[in-house]
């Protein structure tokens, strides 16, 4: 490929909006182009790195026995009425209407697509198991788009789905699509880590996610480095200390603390530890009741540590924060000064490292004050019941693993791929069955698996940059390999060395830019810096008089001369 009829399109700074990394690279590097907030056009060079993409995960699902299908973007309402998700789905849902006023939406996912196909199609246990995918453009209308396609309206996405007789073969096909994804990553030389995940609003049983590490990553991902545990902190659980409760040793007293309402400003004025205060959140409980008192609640976590929304939910079922005025209602006093002694009827939940404390800091529940040597099994504050305590909180840096093997270290990561067991969710809401061995009707076990084609370009480049400019993995740089010879189009020498160069490695396999341009050195080379191509030769007239041509790589090393009569051969080593 020649430079003068490719299209490169780059910029010397940034827009003003863009704000990570990848999107700021992208768009000075003119891989995309903004259409409107969240839509990007995918320009040449963009469109290079994202068929590179696609690609290698198209070669690995066909090496795992999947089959490429493609489904429509824009479905009926009927079938995600049929499974529940048309009001469930929210906002993020884009619903539209045809001429003759029939309801659609832009899918933002297919299983209600994908499940309709297999009840049509699938009747038969000996037609099972089957897998079938798609790569192709999602739309899910997020309120504040975001990073550029890291977060994007519109975005590309491969989706597969698999169908079962039994959850045994369901389990086994999850393991296979763990392993296929592990390859993916690896080939597409990402430095990643799959961690056990929260199902979302895909549902299911169980998932993984598959994060691509980076300090501007979304999630927070908890590991063990001396064992294999890895999980999204959504997920990951909080383990208490080992250690016994204390036993008392304070008096219970009430102290004054006019303004002060955060457990930081608290601590700082007692000149306390923050883990050594309590930090009561009310929230008020869905129920059938509609009564205030019968679901409002209060929930206990120690001050240092965060509520886990996610978690709770899990244990206690949905819920939201309490009002100011709900707050004043039930306590007579304002948040800030909330606490577990003298709450009368409330329901109080309490974290596990909340429960293992002794002469803390807490709320009185009056304006104005806070109480300290609180502790529990004491006249003031009895031991909760068993079912009223549970794990509530993220973990944080050195808790115990869960699996028992160290303790825990957290990381930022970028989501780029997500597996889930569905088990039958779609398949009985929408009665998508088989027949058994036995000739019985019964709902396809499912699973689901999904791969952010366009956001892996962003996390590569989150991953990979420096203060030149993106450095692309070489599986997937849009080329491998730039020519730049220095007067192309002024020396013959120059011009018929690139050529013949240019040709040779072509015919050989690789993906080669020749940039042919009458534009100055200096400018060729940051441009190409700027777009991570992995390796660059520069041919010139003196280098040439003197037999050598210059190989720089992209990703560190210096650049060395090399003999004209050997390059080709050594060139492919380079590039191997």
């Amino acid at each position: 490929m020649r430079s003068s009829t490719f299209f490169i399109s780059t910029l010397k700074e940034a827009p003003a909006e863009a704000e990570l990394v990848s999107h700021k690279l992208m768009l000075r590097a003119g891989l995309i182009k903004r259409l409107a907030g969240g839509i990007y056009t995918w320009m040449p060079m963009g469109l290079r790195v994202l068929r590179k993409v696609e690609a290698i995960v198209r070669d690995e699902m066909g090496r795992a026995g999947a089959v490429e299908l493609s489904m429509p973007s824009v479905q009926p309402a009927e079938l995600w009425q049929e499974s529940g998700r048309w009001q469930q789905y929210g906002p993020e849902l884009l619903r539209l209407k045809d001429r003759h006023d029939r309801a659609f939406c832009l899918g933002p996912t297919h299983e209600e697509v994908i499940t309709d196909v297999a009840r049509r199609e699938l009747r038969s246990y000996r037609q099972l198991p089957r897998h079938f995918y798609q790569i192709q453009t999602k739309f899910r209308d997020e309120i504040r788009p975001r990073f550029g396609v890291m977060r994007g309206r519109e975005f590309t996405m491969k989706d597969g789905y698999s169908f079962h007789a039994d959850y045994e073969d369901l389990q086994r096909e999850y393991l296979k699509m763990h392993e296929t994804y592990t390859s993916i990553f690896t080939r597409l030389g990402l430095h990643f880590r799959a961690v056990r995940a929260d199902t979302g609003s895909i549902g299911g049983t169980g998932s993984h996610e598959f994060h691509v590490l980076a300090e501007s990553g979304e999630d927070a991902i908890a590991y063990c480095p001396a064992s294999d545990y890895a999980a999204n902190v959504e997920l990951a659980e909080a383990l208490p200390s080992e250690e016994n409760r204390k036993a008392a040793a304070e008096a219970f007293r009430e102290i004054a603390t006019p303004g002060q309402k955060r457990c930081e400003d608290v601590a700082a004025f007692l000149k306390v530890s923050l883990n050594n205060i309590v930090k009561a959140i009310a929230i008020v409980r869905d129920s059938q009741l509609q009564d205030l008192p019968s679901r409002f609640a209060m929930l206990l976590l120690r001050g240092d540590h965060t509520l886990n929304e996610i978690k709770v939910a899990r244990a206690i079922g949905a819920f939201r924060f309490a009002s100011d005025d709900e707050i004043t209602k039930m306590l007579a006093c304002p948040a800030g000064y909330i606490g577990p002694v003298r709450t009368g009827p409330i329901t109080v939940f309490a974290d596990r490292s909340a429960i293992q404390m002794s002469d803390f800091v807490c709320g009185a529940n009056k304006e104005g004050y806070h109480l300290a040597g609180v502790s529990w099994g004491t006249a003031e504050l009895p031991e909760l019941a068993s079912d009223n305590i549970g794990d509530f909180r993220n973990v944080v840096q050195g808790d115990r693993s869960p699996d028992g093997k160290g303790t825990l270290e957290l990381v930022r990561g970028i989501e780029v791929g997500h597996i889930f067991q569905l088990r039958t969710k779609y398949s009985e809401a929408m009665k998508a069955v088989f027949l058994d061995e036995r000739g019985a009707s019964r709902p396809f076990e499912m699973g689901c698996y999904g791969i952010g084609i366009t956001r892996i370009v962003g996390a590569a480049i989150e991953q990979g940059h420096d203060e030149r400019g993106i450095i692309f993995p070489s599986s997937i740089a849009p080329f491998l390999v730039v020519l730049v010879p220095i007067g192309y189009q002024k020396s013959e020498l120059v011009r018929n060395t690139a050529d013949s160069l240019h040709l040779q490695l072509e015919q050989a396999g690789f993906e080669v830019l020749l940039d042919d341009r009458d534009e100055r050195p200096g400018v060729i080379f940051s441009e190409m810096e700027l777009l991570g191509i992995p390796h660059r030769i520069t041919i010139g007239e003196r280098g040439l008089k003197s037999g050598m041509i210059e190989y720089q790589p992209r990703r560190g090393g210096e650049s060395r001369q090399i003999p004209l009569d050997t390059a080709l051969e050594e060139i492919k080593k380079l590039l191997c």
